[in-house]
């Protein structure tokens, strides 16, 4: 197969792996990381229709399966982590980091906060409508730019993502290239010490230190249409699996954390089928024990390794 020509870098039979933050996974056909959106813009317009591509952030809410992904990847970098700010809006491309994209609202005195402790970057943020302390991607956000899979470059509202829990609607092979959020005017002070309080609780609940992906699988919650919870109908998973009893569960080198059981971690030596096995392992038994279908919160693509 001849790829369109490129700025950026186009590596072929690229492994994954040590691009996710589990570091598991097999190789991707291509991984492409383009230079700039018209980099980007350009290689889409040429790319041949019937091959499919998976954009890909910093890996964080990911596991990428043994047997790699038949697509070319594309990883965003250094052409999309700008962060700009005027007034109370701020501006940031899909490659900036979450926690950064906070501090440095923060400095301006512009209340986004709530990034600070959500792992991984902008796009994915966007993409799976993140949350964290009662506050949601979907209560912030302005307007978010994006190239189609035909490489034209396109403006997104609200409206056009329908933000819901952890869903979002962005067609199939789009890709994120930039964020607008808007947040309150707050005193910066109060916000560090804010983001420095919820840094503390975080540290003190889950396992920052290990290997994992955030949290493993959704809230079997209530929610509105725009990502809040319902307080009335307010279960955790890490409840459900403690009730189940999975807690501490292991399978080769994957780990349910007895720090905070909505962990998968990787232990040291672990494959992606461990680590989905295991999660899977985990929902048969909280359905049996309490009949809740656990869904994922990570992504899971690609294939199995050959048998």
């Amino acid at each position: 197969m001849i790829l369109p020509e490129v700025r950026g870098r186009l590596t072929p039979n690229r492994v994954l792996s040590d691009l996710t933050w589990l570091r598991v996974g097999g190789a991707a056909d291509y991984l492409f990381q383009p230079a700039d959106a018209q980099d980007l813009q350009d290689f889409l317009r040429q790319l041949p229709t019937n091959v499919d591509v998976f954009p890909m952030g910093v890996g964080s809410n990911l596991i990428v399966r043994d047997g790699g992904l038949r697509a070319v990847v594309i990883r965003m970098g250094r052409g999309f982590n700008q962060i700009t700010i005027e007034g109370q809006q701020v501006t940031a491309g899909v490659a900036a980091l979450d926690a950064h994209v906070a501090r440095k609202a923060a400095e301006a005195g512009v209340d986004l906060t709530f990034l600070r402790t959500i792992p991984g970057a902008i796009g994915g943020a966007v993409r799976m409508n993140a949350g964290c302390y009662g506050s949601y991607v979907a209560d912030a956000f302005v307007s978010a730019k994006a190239v189609t899979r035909a490489g034209d470059l396109v403006t997104l509202t609200a409206q056009d993502l329908n933000f819901r829990y952890r869903q979002t609607d962005l067609p199939e092979g789009w890709v994120l290239a930039e964020a607008t959020f808007t947040g309150p005017k707050v005193d910066p002070d109060e916000l560090v010490a804010r983001m420095d309080d919820q840094l503390a609780k975080r540290d003190a609940t889950q396992p920052t230190k290990d290997r994992t992906a955030g949290s493993t699988f959704r809230n079997p919650a209530g929610f509105s249409s725009t990502g809040r919870a319902d307080d009335t109908h307010d279960l955790k998973a890490w409840k459900v699996i403690d009730d189940a009893g999975m807690r501490g569960a292991t399978l080769g080198g994957a780990q349910m954390s007895p720090k905070h059981s909505n962990f998968l971690v990787n232990t040291g030596d672990a494959t992606a089928a461990d680590l989905e096995n295991l999660g899977e392992q985990v929902r048969k038994k909280v359905y049996a024990s309490s009949g809740i279908k656990l869904e994922w919160e990570i992504m899971r693509v690609g294939e199995p390794a050959p048998e």
